[in-house]
């Protein structure tokens, strides 16, 4: 633009002098002078905001180092924010009182000070009139008794704050005023420095010092640009109060309490601070460019598709075999073990008294390769997932297991997001609470909304109990003495988008019937746990990434008996979620934690990515002996009291009967990724029946299952169990287990090795580096309809005189030299009926089909999993002890149920 045959840059230095007015007309002129004047926004519109003495930097107190978006918009909302208080000055005005006068009555202003008309403030009110302003110069104000505002005025400090400060309890009984730029403290007769009971009053750019300040319904309130010194804003009963850009320092009790039902009853503001408040820019969750996508459980079924497995003969010069089942560069390759298991000799490996594994044939043989998939639902094993972290590198999740942001839940979930978009009782907008003891309480059906807010260094940021609601979206909360929120008798409300972090003692605790929705927060660096639920506690826990806390990251326990669903829970120094006092819930779609619970408890744990952690990925103890011992020090109590101090909670407890989660009869663990754990990917040592099904056991460290002890049956079907670090399965003596319709591929041990009383049926074990069933002396076996393949050993050892029934298999030859079936000439015990032996010929193809590759997913689907509305957890041993197989690897996530 050049007018006049003046440049653009010139004409922004010429209108950089107008005042606001002016810059106002300039912008009506037309579309071009609009432009020029909003071009202004750093330096005009900049200078303008900050030579306000009204108002404070837009981003105080948080991030006062930040610029806004927009400079002009900043100050059209402060402008706008500021005459909220004048909005009915029309009717008082044009009211019966006031019908006389016919013009327009211009507000006065009235100064007060030293050599000025007037020397207090109770002389300058009792001359004013409606919407007056007082001006109070710089000095010490000290009223000697109680200030009553009986008409709407507006009171402020000239000059700088600081400079004017006011000693008095004002009392408004008038229907608005305003009080801007002032340091208020109490008077010598009362601790309270303003209250109202019915009308609206507005501060501005106010100090408060070590008072009270008191609000009851119908009246309303709007707070900006404030600070509060060891001061306690009280607000009872009211409908709507907006605390927005303050903050609060060093309070000896609660910085804001908020009691009470919202009144039905609005006075004139209501309507007017509603208005503003969505008018005005929020901090609810926008859709980022990467927002990330989910994993749809619904639709899982559509994640698996059944595949050909084809066993390819060829010629070659050296052995080869699946490149997810090769070893590391530099291992040695994997050797017998002393109990007969084949181990790979590694720095991290657990069992000793290795022996030659006898492999030292000829490496020129002709050997051949196996070119399958390993069998399961592709997003579980998709991606960079499958191969193991780096030392220290971060863990890279795949797009299906990364969770949904806050914006893409609360378009799901339609209550969430009318519960995020409601405004009622007190908002508290982008606020600092710090270095004091309690931030905001809300009790006794009160409400109160929290958006953008940092707390930190207090003993906690949120108490809510006595049936309030609380909505909490994109609050930092950080290094409180206690608990960050706290929630008790029934207590509920919406907490999402936060970061909680650094506390001492739980993120989020849940207590007394208290049902929050704690949806897409983060959790962690806590040093106890992240969310605690008891005393007979709800809640849904959806959505969360909770890390990096040293003690569990969810602990359930007192009758808690919360919903927990598709959270990540990772690199926690204890439990990933632990289940303990008779604490129970249902749990699905987490990821990352570590799962170990009781048997006794029949558990349902469907759904759940556990990964990358120290110890076992799922863990089932049943072991009642009263040592009480419990592996990695995790049988430590965590401190539940309040505020320290500890409370019995048995004669608190109720009994919670929940229509919609029934009693079940066996203990279940279905439809898991559980990998590249650092011990077993199941370990089971329990005397209850157990099935595991439809699971994706892959890359533990150790074997993919364990069964310690099984006195009862433990049903293993439709599983993939694949390149683990040692065997397949391993099954100890005394133990009862069925193995059905599993795909058991390329682990670097045996495939099955067992010692116990044992049924195989109708799986494919193919391509692991040990014998394909390893029958040791002692067990009692029934091998029926299997197809077994083993590169390097024999598909079938019997060692020793161990029984076993071997009946219908297809068995297809390793190494030419290797014998299809290996055991001992004097053993009687053991039956071969029916079997089908492919030996080697160089021309031959084999393809698993008819039925193709396992695991089958239409089989799984008929599992005794009928319907998750009755699963729970819970959680019935007294004492629980447990042999610990592997190291225990420092900053990992478990899960673990104890006492």
């Amino acid at each position: 633009m050049e007018a006049g045959g003046l440049p653009l840059e010139l004409w922004r230095m010429i209108l950089a002098y107008l005042p606001l007015p002016d810059l106002g007309r300039c912008s009506l002129v037309c579309r071009a002078w609009r432009e020029l004047i909003l071009s202004l926004d750093r330096t005009r519109w900049r200078q303008l905001y900050l030579g306000c003495a009204e108002c404070r930097h837009p981003n105080w107190p948080n991030q006062p180092d930040v610029e806004p978006e927009s400079w002009r918009e900043a100050f059209k909302q402060h402008y706008l924010a500021s005459k909220t208080w004048t909005k009915n000055a029309a009717i008082l005005e044009t009211s019966v009182c006031f019908s006389l006068f016919r013009r327009r009555r211009m507000r006065r202003t009235l100064s007060v000070g030293p050599g000025h008309e007037f020397h207090s403030l109770g002389s300058a009110l009792a001359m004013s009139s409606l919407f007056d302003r007082i001006l109070l110069f710089p000095g010490l104000h000290e009223e000697q008794g109680e200030i009553i505002l009986k008409v709407p005025v507006e009171i402020v400090g000239h000059g700088k704050l600081g400079e004017v400060a006011l000693l008095a309890s004002i009392d408004q009984q008038c229907s608005t005023t305003r009080l801007c730029n002032l340091v208020f403290m109490p008077a010598w007769f009362s601790p309270f420095m303003f209250k109202t009971t019915s009308g609206h009053v507005q501060f501005d750019n106010c100090n408060f010092e070590n008072g009270h300040i008191q609000v009851h319904g119908p009246g309303t309130c709007q707070v900006k640009f404030c600070s509060f010194k060891n001061t306690h804003v009280f607000l009872h009963n009211v409908p709507l109060c907006v605390l927005e850009n303050c903050e609060f320092v060093g309070s000896e009790n609660n910085s804001v309490t908020v009691e009470g039902h919202p009144s039905s009853e609005n006075n004139w503001a209501y309507t007017h601070l509603l208005g503003l408040i969505r008018s005005s820019p929020g901090v609810l969750p926008t859709e980022d460019s990467d927002s990330l996508m989910s994993l749809d459980l619904e639709s899982r079924d559509q994640a698996w598709s059944p595949r050909t497995c084809g066993i390819v003969i060829e010629g070659s010069q050296s052995p080869t075999s699946p490149t997810t089942g090769s070893p590391r560069a530099g291992s040695q390759e994997a050797e017998v073990g002393s109990n007969g298991e084949r181990v790979a000799r590694t720095p991290d490996s657990s069992d000793g008294g290795l022996s030659p594994s006898g492999e030292d044939e000829d490496e020129d043989q002709l050997t051949y390769r196996l070119s399958y998939q390993v069998q399961g639902p592709r997003p579980v094993l998709g991606g960079s997932f499958l191969g193991p972290p780096l030392p220290g590198a971060s863990i890279q999740l795949p797009s299906c297991l990364v969770l949904n942001s806050l914006q893409q839940e609360l378009q799901k979930d339609r209550e969430a997001m009318a519960l995020a978009s409601s405004v009622q009782g007190c908002l508290i907008r982008k606020c600092l609470f710090r270095d004091g003891k309690g931030g905001v309480f809300v009790c006794s059906y009160g409400r109160a909304k929290m958006e953008g807010n940092i707390f930190r260094n207090l003993t906690y940021a949120v108490r809510c109990i006595h049936n309030s609601k609380i909505i909490m979206l994109r609050n930092h909360i950080h290094h409180c003495r206690a608990s960050g929120i706290f929630l008790r008798l029934e207590g509920g409300g919406l907490i999402a988008g936060n970061n909680i972090c650094h506390n001492a003692e739980a993120g989020v605790d849940i207590r007394k019937k208290s049902n929050p929705l704690i949806l897409c927060n983060q959790i962690h660096h806590g040093l106890r746990s992240g969310i605690v639920v008891l005393g007979n506690g709800k809640g849904i826990i959806r959505n969360n990434q909770i890390f990096s806390n040293k003690e569990a990251g969810i602990y359930i326990l007192y009758h808690g008996n919360p919903v927990v669903s598709r959270n990540h829970i990772f690199k926690g120094h204890a439990a990933g979620i632990a289940v303990n006092e008779n604490g129970r819930g249902l749990i699905t779609a987490n990821k990352g934690c570590g799962v170990w619970m009781m048997a006794s408890s029949l558990p349902h744990v469907t759904s759940n990515h556990v990964s990358y952690n120290g110890l076992y990925g799922v863990a089932v103890f049943s072991q009642k002996d009263g040592s009480g011992e419990f592996p990695g020090g995790h049988g430590a109590q965590e401190n539940f009291s309040e505020d320290g101090d500890a409370i019995l909670w048995e004669t608190e407890l109720e009994k919670d009967d929940d229509p919609l989660r029934r009693p079940i009869t066996i203990a279940l663990v279905e439809s898991n990724s559980v990998n590249h754990n650092g011990a077993s990917g199941l370990y089971i040592q329990s005397s209850e029946a157990l099935h595991i099904v439809t699971n994706v056991i892959h890359a533990n460290r150790v074997r993919g299952i364990t069964v310690a002890q099984s006195s009862q049956l433990t049903r293993v079907a439709n599983n993939s169990i694949s390149c683990n670090r040692q065997s397949g399965v391993k099954i100890e003596a005394q133990c009862k287990v069925e193995l059905r319709g599993n795909g058991i591929y390329d682990n670097r041990g045996h495939g099955v090795i067992t010692k116990g009383d044992s049924t195989v049926m109708e799986n494919d074990i193919i391509g692991n580096r040990g014998s394909g069933l390893q029958l040791l002396p002692m067990s009692d076996t029934k091998v029926i309809k299997n197809r077994i393949h083993s590169f390097r050993a024999s598909g079938i050892a019997v060692q020793g005189h161990a029984k076993a029934l071997v009946q219908e298999n297809t068995i297809f030859q390793g190494r030419t030299n290797k014998t299809i079936f290996q055991q001992s000439s004097t053993n009687q015990e053991c039956i071969i009926q029916n079997n089908r032996f492919l030996v080697f010929k160089k021309s031959d193809t084999w393809c698993l089909a008819n039925p193709p590759a396992r695991p089958h997913l239409e089989n799984s689907l008929r599992g005794p999993s009928a319907a998750h509305g009755g699963q729970k957890v819970t959680a019935m041993a007294t004492r629980i002890t447990a042999h610990v197989e592997g190291g225990y690897h420092s900053k990992r996530s478990i899960f673990c149920t104890i006492l």
